[in-house]
């Protein structure tokens, strides 16, 4: 199953870029024996409409039509919270009935579609308080790899 992590807006050379790569690089050694695959970023450009409602549609249209087939899962502080534990296993589950891929969509700064968000198939949240950008591709990252651990009963991932 393909991961992949879809952002509106490009995140800049410096060290939260160097994290994310750090992080995936290690959940694609780790997932390949688990049959996770990817762990792809997809960056979009910003809307340059005129008002957020209208940033956040075209943005929303955007990544509907460049996400691969599968799960979409919506980042959104009023999204649900759950454990890394639970979150692996879901991800699991996914991969067991054969889903193609997954897909974490990260909004733009007006944060995503409300239809966007509606239509995803979950809609998580790291914490109902509002991160930067770059940290929730890093804390996304880091669970990403986490999962692996994990899944394949790596000591890294303490309860």
């Amino acid at each position: 199953m393909r991961i992949a992590i879809a952002a509106i807006g490009r995140m800049k050379q410096g060290p939260e870029r160097e994290l994310v790569s750090r992080y995936l690089d290690r959940a694609r050694a780790a997932g390949k024996p688990l049959a996770l695959t990817g762990f792809d970023i997809l960056e979009f450009a910003e809307s340059r409409a005129a008002t957020a409602d209208s940033r956040k549609a075209d943005e929303g249209a955007t990544l509907r039509s460049a996400l691969p087939e599968g799960i979409r899962i919506a980042l959104d502080e009023r999204g649900k919270t759950i454990g890394s534990a639970a979150f692996a296993t879901q991800l699991a589950r996914w991969r067991d009935d054969g889903r193609p891929a997954v897909s974490f969509v990260i909004g733009g700064a007006d944060g995503l579609d409300p239809a966007f968000v509606q239509e995803a198939d979950l809609t998580l949240s790291f914490s109902p308080l509002t991160w930067p950008h770059q940290l929730v591709r890093i804390m996304l990252a880091e669970q990403l790899y986490r999962t692996t651990t994990i899944l394949s009963g790596h000591p890294y991932h303490r309860e």
